[in-house]
């Protein structure tokens, strides 16, 4: 059966072009991110960092790995995806050939076996190419994550010899388990019928089809409405989940919707009718070409708006429960200050010591390892609490800023690094925290949030990631806390903050040594505000609260996009270059068909126009379906907004929206230009009294 594997290949290659090259890359982006997530788990800090810096060093590590995690799902999926569907198509344009291989006394398990040797086949093909493709990949990815300081400069995955076998797995895995479900309804159709196409052969929804379609159906909408009860991070992890499930559902429906929708496509004229009626009668390929785009419409469209959204309504979250006029914004260390309580001189605005990382400056040290999914990425990445700096604190008291006439309350937030243990035996686990030094009372009055310290307890902050019950052990750069019970929780908030609040009285200065520190300053009724603004400016550099936030969130957004483009952007032109292949499989098998067209009377070129024409309907079609996915994901979205913040709130990216609906259109169209000219230049008498 191998040899016979290998002889179909070989005759049919045109055919199996795009199963070899989804195989390929599947297995590349499987490699690459192997890679750079090993590389990035096992990175030493530079050396010559304190203790502060080596922390945020970790952490930005941390949120790497995280990410590139994600990345590795998300290719793992959409290989599954592409390549099932691609043998899925392979196989079912060769029903003929297999029912004629069942006439000649072919049993099924010949016809099962032989399929199987072909994917064998074409695993080994692909892993051999996608291995050394990997290391292209790898580079692009490196850059990626140097260019948008995810990672330091200099760092590039580090190859291992044992991903020679796992990608040699993944190339197997892979083609195997895309072709199993096929290759065993492609044995199942009696050979007279698959001849005929009648019966079973011209069934297009078929059980498994019903089945897959309507348990994706219903994850998807078990997250829509499970996500507004899941709190801000768990909320968000489940909206942006959604457009995953919902994709998969409408695919599934694909043969049904597909050619509905393309009827209603404005084509005009003959041939116009012509292409509707050629997407009517082959469902299986209509909806075949409309699968990645539709998965990539989803994806896209679904994530980035659900990403933008979140940082948007933290914005409205953060705008009505903050109750401040100016944001002094400063560094300076805390064992520095005078015993006085008067103030140096603060910072000017171009200090970029590592405790000074203004709004403009967000690198992967202000985001902690939680909040680094596509699921995650929310506001909580960069927030106030996680941005730095303004004013000194001696003894628990502001110096300097509350001593400004006008100034009624201050809320001076120190933020560290930190090291969190928790958990015991087995089940001991450590991570990178943000602690945020507070005082109490001004933090409830700026903040709408009252906190109250027990003790030698610490409490849980808006960040979340901490156990609500129960000890924690605490290091900072400055030294080591020891055992600290968690008395006390502050609800969580959309966009996030410091894992841990502890009491500015608490700490030593030079436990607080390089600690940056944030600033929320609220006036007295009637205080001059451009007066008070003129003695801060002399602390440090001072924003009002709304320029402030929306400096804050155009940051956000801007480490949300690059997230975003990490975790979706190969993972795009992989679902992209799925496309073309579905238009090169349906093409290759349609020379016949052209030929009986230009016979019948249409000439050369009316028939190329009637191949783009019907490129152009399946492809608004798959437009359309995976805006219907991504509305699964906008639902979930509003539902959460409105649960956490009370505000439904909705970012969609319409520059985005409009690029996706411009290249989707061109590429499909050009890709079916290229291959219906390329199989129509042979005379059609030439092509229909050949045997094939």
């Amino acid at each position: 059966m191998l040899r016979l594997s290998r002889a179909g290949l070989a005759e049919r290659w045109t055919l199996f072009a795009g199963a070899l090259l989804s195989v390929a890359l599947g297995v590349a982006l499987v490699q690459s991110s192997l890679l750079l997530i090993i590389t990035a788990a096992t990175i030493d800090p530079p050396p010559g960092l304190s203790e502060a810096d080596r922390m945020r060093f970790a952490d930005g590590a941390d949120t790497a790995v995280a990410m590139l995690g994600v990345v590795l799902g998300l290719a793992v999926f959409l290989a599954c995806f592409i390549i099932s569907s691609t043998f899925a198509f392979t196989v079912d344009q060769r029903r003929r050939d297999l029912a004629l291989l069942r006439l000649v006394g072919g049993s099924r398990g010949q016809v099962r076996r032989l399929l199987l040797g072909e994917a064998l086949l074409l695993g080994l093909a692909g892993a051999g190419l996608g291995i050394p493709a990997g290391l292209g990949v790898v580079t692009v990815q490196g850059w990626l994550l140097r260019r948008f300081e995810f990672v330091p400069e200099g760092f590039t995955g580090q190859w291992r010899t044992w991903i020679l076998s796992v990608s040699l797995g993944t190339g197997l895995l892979l083609a195997t388990a895309g072709v199993l479900v096929a290759a065993r309804r492609a044995s199942r159709v009696r050979p007279l019928e698959a001849l005929r196409e009648t019966g079973a052969a011209a069934r297009v929804m078929t059980a498994g089809r019903w089945i897959a379609g309507l348990l994706f159906f219903g994850g998807a909408l078990a997250l829509v409405i499970v996500a507004p009860h899941g709190g801000p991070a768990g909320g968000a992890a489940m909206a942006m989940n959604v457009a995953m499930p919902a994709a998969v559902a409408v695919v599934a429906f694909g043969p049904l919707l597909v050619p509905l929708l393309a009827r209603l496509m404005p084509l005009r004229g003959v041939l116009g009718s012509l292409a509707r009626a050629n997407v009517g009668d082959a469902r299986r390929r209509s909806a075949s070409v409309a699968a990645p785009l539709i998965v990539l419409v989803a994806l896209v469209v679904g994530n980035t708006a659900a990403g933008a959204s979140f940082s948007a309504s933290a914005v409205i979250e953060q705008e009505r429960t903050t109750h401040a006029d100016f944001v002094v914004v400063g560094h300076s260390p805390i064992d520095a200050a005078p015993r006085d309580g008067t103030v140096p001189g603060g910072t000017a605005p171009g200090d970029t010591t590592p405790g000074n990382t203004t709004p403009s400056n967000t690198t992967p040290s202000n985001t902690t390892p939680s909040n680094t999914t596509p699921s995650n990425t929310t506001p909580s990445n960069t927030t106030p609490s996680n941005t730095t700096p303004g004013g000194t604190v001696s003894g628990g008291t502001v110096s300097g800023v509350a001593a400004v006439p006008g100034v009624a309350t201050v809320s001076t937030e120190l933020s560290l690094p930190g090291e969190m243990t928790y958990g015991e035996g087995e089940d001991r686990e450590s991570e990178g925290v943000s602690v945020l030094v507070i005082d109490p009372a001004a933090y409830a009055a700026v903040h709408g949030t009252p906190v109250t310290f027990d003790g030698r307890g610490a409490v849980a902050g808006p960040g979340g990631d901490v156990p609500r019950d129960g000890t924690v052990r605490l290091r900072l750069p400055g030294g080591d806390l020891g055992e600290l019970p968690v008395t006390g929780s502050v609800p969580a908030a959309m966009s996030g903050g410091a894992n841990l609040l502890l009491p500015s009285g608490r700490l030593t200065g030079a436990q607080l040594t390089g600690a940056s520190a944030l600033s929320f300053v609220a006036l007295e009724p009637g205080a001059d505000r451009e007066a008070v603004r003129a003695a801060l400016s002399r602390l440090g550099p001072v924003s009002d609260l709304g320029d402030w936030l929306r400096a804050d969130a155009a940051d956000r957004d801007s480490t949300n996009r690059k997230v975003m483009l990490i975790v979706l952007g190969l993972g795009s032109l992989y679902a992209l270059i799925g496309v073309v292949n579905s238009v090169v499989i349906g093409a290759a098998t349609r020379r016949r068909e052209f030929a009986e067209a230009r016979v019948t009377g249409l000439t050369r070129g009316q028939v190329i126009r009637a191949a783009v024409l019907e490129s152009f309907a399946v492809t608004g079609a798959g437009l359309v379906l995976g805006g219907l996915a991504a509305a699964a994901a906008f639902a979930a979205v509003l539902s959460t907004t409105a649960a956490v913040t009370g505000v439904a709130t909705l970012e969609v990216s319409w520059s985005l929206l409009l690029g996706v609906a411009v290249v989707a259109p061109a590429v499909t169209a050009l890709t079916t230009l290229i291959t219906s000219w390329t199989y129509t230049r042979r005379p059609p008498v030439t092509l229909l009294a050949a045997r094939e």
